[in-house]
């Protein structure tokens, strides 16, 4: 049987973000699980990546959930989660890319008398995929990348003096952008074992009063192009490891029925799946199986 090819599990919560990465995945199918959350996978050209994108939709509840049954699914060897942000930095600029070096989710504490103790969550970004990332962009000069933190929380921030604005400068000043599904998928990819994972955002808007102007623009598809690019980057670096796995079922490609289900024909057994102890012996009969 040949190796499977590896699997880069790469999410995205909007449309424009999905659009933005799919441009450079060639050779397109769609699986659908079981449960009707869809992929489309196929190859990254140039590399042995074989890319799944998937487009989960807002909040990070939302993407811990299906990060999981999509890591469960596909067996990846790295999950990216992709797409546009807020800046909470001066010098973090609209069309500027941040590579979570770790993700904060913001609203974790204790409310006493005295007022709310915050009591941190921060998950770390893969140092491999960071490393890859970093060596990436050092050549590309259309980019402008920042390695720093990134907040996670279920808000659009569009009011920099806002409590909640005070709030993450006061106890996550060191975060560079806000968005909304990043610890949710990084945590699912921890929990899962030893998985690579990392956040990539573009920078959008300001996290301030200007943001509808910002998104008017044109600014949120200029951001998802420049997180999109490096992430490809990121992936022609970053090498799969060797005797890779994948899924030990295959998907159902196409639309109508959804599920696992696979057929094998030919002259082969598939014994995937299975632990042998010694020889194993095998007859072919011709025209009666």
């Amino acid at each position: 049987m040949p190796e499977p090819h590896p699997i880069v599990l790469v999410l995205t919560a909007l449309p424009l973000e999905y659009a933005a990465v799919r441009a450079y995945v060639e050779d397109r199918q769609e699986l659908v699980h079981t449960d009707g959350t869809r992929v489309e996978q196929g190859q990254l050209a140039d590399t042995a990546w074989q890319v799944a994108i998937s487009e989960l939709g807002v909040g990070a509840d939302r993407a811990a959930a299906l990060t999981t049954q999509l890591i469960n699914w596909l067996h990846p060897q790295a999950v990216l989660f992709v797409g546009v942000a807020g800046s909470l930095k001066d010098d973090v600029e609209i069309g500027d890319v941040v590579v979570g070096t770790q993700v904060y989710e913001i609203y974790g504490g204790k409310q006493e008398p005295q007022g709310f103790l915050v009591r941190p969550k921060a998950l770390p970004g893969s140092h491999a995929l960071e490393q890859a990332a970093r060596s990436a962009v050092r050549d590309m000069a259309d980019v402008r990348a920042h390695f720093m933190p990134i907040a996670t929380g279920d808000v659009v921030l569009a009011d920099a003096e806002s409590e909640i604005a005070r709030f993450i400068r006061s106890n996550y000043n060191d975060a560079g952008a806000i968005e909304m599904e990043g610890f949710g998928a990084l945590q699912a990819a921890h929990l899962s074992g030893q998985l690579n994972a990392l956040v990539i955002r573009g920078i959008s808007d300001r996290a301030d009063g200007d943001k509808r102007n910002a998104d008017a623009s044109g600014s949120q598809q200029r951001a998802a192009k420049q997180a999109a690019l490096v992430t490809v980057a990121l992936l022609r670096k970053h090498r799969p490891r060797e005797g890779s796995d994948s899924s030990e079922e295959e998907p159902h490609r196409g639309g109508d029925r959804g599920g696992y289900g696979a057929t094998y024909g030919g002259d082969h057994i598939d014994f995937r799946g299975g632990t042998f102890h010694g020889p194993v012996v095998g007859k072919r009969v011709d025209g009666r199986g």
